[in-house]
């Protein structure tokens, strides 16, 4: 199938690289335009700049209200109004011990893996609502479903995306807002390093060895989990926390 999201606009953040770039280049060839948001606005302007016309950079820190309500101005004033929004902006310290994670790093943690749904919600959702409904995608973590140890605070990060996830989507059906999670797998992006504690051969074949398909998660093995997501396919799913791990978590 083809040109899924036609007429549709996603706002995606932290997609200047990895997952988020995948998503914004895989909703833009099925037809959305797209609000690439990032911190990093050289990487923002660089994918945007790929994508085309129908897609606008916007840098962004999604822990600051201003920016949030400034990368969603860029939707609903350049291209009209605001269909899909991806939190896929994300933060972790490095595999270590629990005891081990400064508070700067907490807080950071925190402030990228929760407040930013906070913050974008209350951007989003009147529009949303005016609108006569909308989608809004969160990228969670398997870590948030199956915690390890070494990550704990980020685990716990996670999880309360999960579930402010599943409370947004009953709290919101009536305004036919649909609300999920993505939960993948540690996979090829800048963070890989920091989950692993250290991106080596040998610490990637350990890796690997845990996942029933045996590979780690790519960025289209996401762009097309959201992509369905954020469809009218879906139009009966909300409240998910959809596993992309290649059976990690059974």
């Amino acid at each position: 199938m083809a040109d899924r999201l036609t007429g549709k606009v996603a706002v995606i953040t932290g997609a200047g690289s990895g997952f988020g770039e995948g998503m914004a280049k895989r909703f833009a060839e099925e037809g959305a335009r797209v609000v690439v948001a990032d911190l990093n606005g050289e990487a923002a302007a660089r994918v945007a700049g790929e994508i085309g016309a129908s897609a606008v950079a916007v840098t962004a820190d999604v822990t600051v209200r201003a920016d949030v309500d400034r990368m969603v101005k860029a939707a609903s004033e350049g291209f009209g109004r605001l269909d899909i929004l991806i939190n896929n902006a994300g933060y972790s310290h490095r595999n270590k011990s629990l005891l081990e994670v400064s508070e700067d790093e907490f807080d950071r943690i925190l402030a990228v893996n929760a407040k930013a749904i906070y913050l974008s919600t209350l951007a989003v959702v009147p529009i949303m609502e005016a609108q006569g409904g909308g989608v809004i995608l969160t990228t969670a973590s398997t870590a948030g479903l199956r915690p390890r140890p070494g990550l704990t605070w980020y685990n716990a990060s996670k999880g309360w995306a999960i579930t402010a996830s599943k409370s947004m989507a009953v709290e919101l059906a009536p305004k036919n807002i649909r609300v999920n999670a993505l939960c993948p797998v540690a996979g090829e992006t800048g963070m890989l390093h920091l989950f692993m504690g250290e991106d080596t051969p040998e610490k990637r074949a350990q890796f690997k060895a845990s996942i029933p398909l045996g590979r780690l998660s790519k960025p289209m093995d996401m762009a097309n989990a959201a992509l369905w997501l954020a469809s009218d396919e879906a139009e009966f799913i909300t409240g998910v926390a959809l596993e992309v791990d290649g059976g990690r978590c059974i």
